[in-house]
């Protein structure tokens, strides 16, 4: 079974971006843009590189070698 974080949205959907940056998963904006960009973050086991991708309760965010389920 794999062991998952949580990341809880004060509203959805959420941008991408902003999620990274406001969980203190990257150090900026600007970083969260870039470490999307190049593909180093995935959503619901897939590459994403749309920094403005909508999150919604029940997605998968992994990252830096970890793994987050959204909720609200």
């Amino acid at each position: 079974m794999e062991e998952f974080k949580t990341i809880k949205l004060n509203q959805q959907p959420g941008e991408l971006c902003k999620i990274l940056k406001m969980h203190d998963l990257v150090q900026s904006g600007g970083h969260a843009k870039m470490e999307i960009s190049l593909g180093h973050v995935k959503v619901n086991n897939q590459i994403e590189t749309r920094k403005a991708k909508k999150i919604v309760a029940g997605d998968i965010i992994e990252f830096d070698n970890k793994k987050f389920k959204v909720i609200v």
